[in-house]
Order: structure tokens, then sequence, then C-alpha cells
């Protein structure tokens, strides 16, 4: 029995081993979405407004995005058999991403993965995005990672690896954490599991220690609260 009820993993650079956004981005958007990305770092901005922004950037028909990500991009082989793993335990693995939401479900059928739940944003065909798991009170994240972690069954192991993790891992009893979402838990105060592939996090969660429980605050330290007129 694993000491989880719930899992929650990132697709941008976790569950998918490339970030897809940026990859379109490149592609096909203007040099100036970076610029977008580094104001909501450093909380000039809420990412709703900077996706919007981005998202206008992307001309293209769909379905030539679509195929150009499954052209580029590869899920993380380890990932699909680790789904497979935690459902024969009848764990429930959840996708939560921050990202444009377009591809998520194409290269999932590509890697012939099923079964997995996704919560992300609504792409639009013609450059438009919508978000139906923000926050209602907040407009810092476009999907609210916190909110998914506490919408689930607890305990929650939560996995992943960039900036919009963060929130997320807060409120994890269990976070796996690499690259950029490392230096975040460690300022967080999260205590975080490293890992490198999805077999890592499989062997943590059945050999390793109890989870350490989450921080948990009461607000959540990126909230950026909604004007009262929208």
């Amino acid at each position: 029995m694993l000491p989880v009820r719930s899992v929650l993993v990132d697709f941008d650079g976790t569950a998918c081993v490339h970030d897809v956004a940026e990859h379109l981005l490149e592609a096909f958007g203007d040099p100036a979405w970076r610029e977008m990305d580094e104001a909501w770092e450093r909380g000039e901005m809420g990412a709703p407004e900077g996706l919007t922004l981005q998202a206008a950037m992307l001309q293209r028909p769909t379905e030539e995005m679509v195929a150009f990500a499954l052209d580029h991009c590869r899920m993380d082989p380890t990932f699909g058999p680790f789904v497979r793993r935690c459902r024969e335990v009848q764990i429930p693995v959840t996708l939560v991403s921050d990202g444009f939401g377009l591809y998520i479900e194409p290269l999932l059928r590509a890697a012939g993965i099923e079964g997995v739940a996704v919560v992300t944003n609504t792409w639009i065909d013609g450059g438009a995005i919508a978000f139906p798991h923000g926050h209602p009170g907040c407009i810092n994240c476009g999907t609210c990672k916190m909110r998914a972690v506490l919408d689930v069954p607890g305990p929650v192991a939560f996995v992943g690896e960039g900036p919009s993790d963060r929130y997320g891992a807060l409120y994890a009893e269990v976070v796996y954490a690499k690259d950029a979402l490392v230096r975040h838990c460690e300022r967080d105060g999260v205590a975080y599991r490293p890992w490198v592939d999805f077999d890592d996090v499989w062997r943590d969660l059945t050999e390793g220690a109890p989870p350490p429980g989450p921080v948990a605050p009461v607000r959540c330290p990126g909230w950026m609260p909604r004007s009262p007129t929208g």
C-alpha cells in the first residue's frame, strides 16, 4: 500500500521531458514571449494575463501546433509505467498543468497512456485561452495547483520541476522536486525529495520514509487578489 491516496504531476518538463509551450512559442510565437514569463516570476503580472498575451502570438491552426508537438516533444518513458503501477494499487494520477493545454491529450494518446485525469487551461483555436481551473479570488495562476492538491483525496504526492509548481508543492504531503522547483522548495521550507525519473518516484513511494506533511500556509504566498470589478 502506498503512503498516499493521490498523485499529482506537472506536465511540461515533468511528465513530458520537454516544455511544450516553450517549444511552440519558439517555433510560432514572438521572441517577446519570454518577457511575460519573467514578469510573472517577478510578480508583476498574473499567469492568465501572460498566457493570454502569449496565446495571441500563436496564430497557427491547432492541428499544426499539435503535429509539431508530436514531432518534437516526447513523454518521459518512465511516466506510462508509473501510471500503470499506480492504477494497479488504485492510486489515481492527475496531470496538473498551467500551460496551453492543447497538446496534453494528443501526447498521452500517442504514448498509449490511459486513465489519467487532466487539469489544465483550455485552448481556443485562433490564439485564445480560458482558465476554468483558476482560483476564484486570485489571478496569479491560470490553473491553481494549490486547489488541485486540496481537491483530491489526501495524502497527496506532488511531482514537479518548475516555478508554476511551487504553490502546489506547499500543500502536498510529499513533494518530488528537480530543477527550478528545488530552489523554491528550499526557499519555502518544503521538505522535498529529489528525483530524476518516475522510477525514482515509485521507488521512494514504495520504499521511502513516511510523507513529511505539507507546509500548508493559511494563505498561499502567491496570492494576487482579483480587483473588485473582475
